[in-house]
């Protein structure tokens, strides 16, 4: 079975950077693709990003011109930098690998999740 661990969370001040790793165990990403979420209290579970294994990556509105994701495939890892971080960017974040190579597939696997806080 696939697992997904996440790390790199903390509290930063707004417009700091934090770059969030997660390690898959059990397979890997292989050829699917993955993508970040995040979720606020309060609020639904929102995609971040997204990154094919050929490398094609989305974001979000609110993320765009400030997130990066990526990946490495052979250390299993996807990260996602962080920069210019706002308050409204506090949220638990997870990674998932996706059912399918395309970056619209749903997810099948999830980490549990590493706390992004952000102080004005």
């Amino acid at each position: 079975q696939v697992q997904l661990v996440e790390s790199g969370g903390g509290l930063v001040q707004a417009g700091g950077s934090l770059r969030l790793s997660c390690t898959a165990s059990g397979g890997g990403f292989g050829m699917n693709a993955a993508a970040w979420y995040r979720q606020a209290p309060g609020k639904q579970r929102e995609r971040v990003a997204s990154v094919t294994n050929g490398n094609t990556t989305n974001y979000a509105d609110a993320v765009k011109g400030r997130f990066t994701i990526s990946r490495d495939n052979a250390i299993n890892t996807v990260f996602l930098q962080m920069n210019a971080l706002k308050p409204e960017d506090t949220a638990v974040y997870y990674c998932a690998r996706l059912q399918r190579y395309h970056p619209l597939s749903a997810p099948d696997y999830w980490g549990r999740g590493t706390q992004v806080t952000v102080s004005s």
